[in-house]
């Protein structure tokens, strides 16, 4: 069967942004918010373990309007995605924000009375049948309401957050989707959108990724300063709310949406700068090979090797199933039904976002992907990463909604552990040298990804929110930050840096958290581990994995780590057996390069 490299949404909402469907679907949505609400101002704190029926009731009724808040939310997110021009899709998304908003006030209302609950009524509520299940979470929301303001302090930030922090975060959406560059690739000149023009990264040519990168650079130099203002005022707007809640620390909203403790965090980026060495090493030993002392910040992703394979999208796919098949067989069907069934928008075209996600839809336990396909192994393993997102949900579907809400470290973890079983088949059924350097390359630079360039996002950004608090932070000097992050990361070694990065990375501009960097090298090193379980297992592992994931939107990572692998990631000795693993790869290309 030949496979579609263009999505099916028509199965969710036909007609697009203008569905009767979805149109039917919002509505309903507006009612049940507004009942919710209605109930709510009702709801009094409880007072015997007789209420628990009526908590059940709350949240039951919650549960159903998150279910339609995402379902309108991940179709809404694959509309704008496909066709950065669709208007009426932004108009939609603005639309949902509101409703995402106004449930939110009341249903932090509710959480907050939940809190007040006196701590004996609390914990024999907890015991009903209903509740039971849900205790981790509603543990959880009664913590953070505990930790926030009162509800009508919570709920008009919430209220102005609307038109201030998320329209800021629209801001940015439309200002990226708006650009386009003009770049010539073997002799003719194109007009590219900037995901288009960022996948020229590892062209063959080095005057094509010089160009195109220093082209992109003077882009998004043109826009610097409404760039700027707007990741001044996202922080701008963090900052006065931690403030108004008393929290001292940046780093608190990040680490408790990941479930995770600071020493952790600490421990794990210990654990690599430590071993920052082996990696220069490989950056100097690639400087070699294309002829030049030091690499400039566009030959990161340049091919070494005259292997120049690449994978059409329905041999990419084969691939993916065959691997994922000698791992498990539900992975391997669950990979064949999605591309069976055209979960995936991989068509390169103009007109797309650039980068790549996975969204759930929760009503139709379905999931899409989204990316660009060009025919490379880094796509293929791509394609495989976001396989491995979906993969975690489908394997989350025997749990209560409430408790698939996993954070992006364990997101990521699963994810990467998908990308890692094809990156290691790749390598193994190299045919040649040439073959072998280029499929061993590929997994280093996804390590100097996580080793370098997120460690140089969370130094900006920690760097940037520090000045933040003395006041706006001009863009020069969001470029002085952002040159001396990617120094310090990249242990100086390279000869031309991307000091607008802060500009050109989406992940900055996100309004859901904060940090949207350490959760990825959290998610890598973390799956390594769960890889080399895999790899010493002598019966099949798949059923421990799938165990693993269906835990990990109801404990800590800590908690999560120690059930199922039996370790103490606090330590930095957990991660540095991970950064070993890949320091080995470094020392497998030096090897076949000397």
């Amino acid at each position: 069967m030949k496979y579609s490299e263009v999505w099916d949404l028509e199965g969710f909402f036909p007609g697009g942004s203008e569905s009767p469907q979805l149109r039917s679907h919002l509505d309903e949505l507006h009612n049940k918010i507004d009942q919710f609400k209605s109930s709510e101002a009702s709801f009094h704190v409880p007072k015997q373990k007789d209420d628990s029926e009526r908590v059940a009731t709350f949240i039951e009724l919650s549960t159903e309007i998150i279910l339609y808040l995402r379902q309108a939310g991940a179709f809404v997110s694959c509309l704008q995605a496909q066709d950065m021009n669709d208007r009426k899709s932004d108009a939609l998304r603005g639309e949902l924000t509101t409703y995402s908003a106004t449930f939110q006030n009341s249903f932090t209302s509710f959480q907050q009375k939940l809190s007040h609950t006196d701590e004996e009524v609390w914990h024999a509520l907890l015991k009903d049948y209903r509740l039971q299940e849900l205790s981790f979470v509603l543990n959880e929301w009664r913590d953070k309401a505990k930790d926030k303001l009162p509800s009508e302090q919570e709920s008009l930030i919430s209220s102005l957050a609307i038109d201030g922090y998320h329209g800021w975060g629209q801001m940015y959406d439309t200002l990226v989707g708006s650009m386009k560059v003009e770049v010539e690739v073997d002799g003719e000149t194109k007009t590219l959108s900037v995901g288009q023009a960022n996948n020229l990264s590892s062209h063959k040519d080095e005057d094509v990724r010089r160009n195109v990168t220093h082209t992109l650079e003077k882009a998004w130099e043109e826009k610097e300063d409404m760039f700027a203002r707007t990741l001044n005022h996202l922080g701008g707007f963090r900052l006065q709310t931690y403030e108004a809640r008393g929290w001292k620390s940046v780093l608190k909203e990040p680490l408790e949406y990941n479930r995770m403790k600071e020493e952790t965090l600490n421990a794990m980026w210990s654990a690599i700068t430590k071993h920052q060495a082996s990696f220069v090493q490989y950056l100097d030993r690639k400087a070699k090979l294309l002829g030049k002392d030091k690499l400039a910040w566009y030959d990161l992703d340049a091919p070494v090797s005259a292997s120049t394979n690449t994978f059409s999208y329905q041999e990419g796919a084969e691939f993916i199933e065959k691997h994922f098949g000698q791992f498990g067989s539900q992975m391997a069907e669950f990979a064949r039904h999605a591309f069976k069934n055209a979960w995936i928008e991989a068509e390169d075209r103009p007109g797309k976002r650039p980068g790549g996600f996975c969204t759930l839809f929760p009503m139709s336990e379905e999931s899409r992907i989204f990316m660009t396909y060009s025919g490379s192994m880094s796509n293929v393993a791509t394609l495989a990463h976001e396989l491995g997102h979906a993969f975690h949900s489908y394997a989350l579907r025997p749990k209560h909604m409430l408790n698939r809400n996993y954070a992006m470290n364990v997101a990521e973890t699963a994810s990467t552990f998908a990308e890692m079983i094809v990156a290691d088949a790749a390598v193994k059924e190299a045919t040649s040298k040439d073959e072998k350097i280029a499929l061993v390359e590929d997994k280093i630079q996804r390590s100097v990804a996580f080793f370098m360039n997120i460690y140089a996002r969370f130094i900006f950004e920690t760097r940037f929110y520090q000045e933040r608090k003395e006041g706006l932070v001009s863009a020069t000097r969001l470029n002085e930050l952002m040159e001396e992050a990617q120094k310090e990361a990249y242990g100086n070694s390279l000869s031309e840096y991307h000091p607008r990065f802060w500009a050109s990375k989406l992940h900055f501009y996100i309004t859901s958290v904060p940090f949207y960097n350490f959760p990825y090298t959290f998610g890598y090193l973390f799956s390594l581990s769960i890889y080399a379980k895999a790899l010493e297992a002598s019966e099949n592992y798949e059923e421990k994995y799938i165990d693993l994931l269906r835990d990990t939107a109801v404990m800590s990572v800590e908690d999560l780590a120690m059930k199922h692998l039996g370790e103490d990631i606090t330590k930095e000795e957990f991660w540095e057996k991970g950064v070993k693993l890949c320091v080995g790869d470094v020392e497998e290309f030096l090897s076949l390069t000397e």
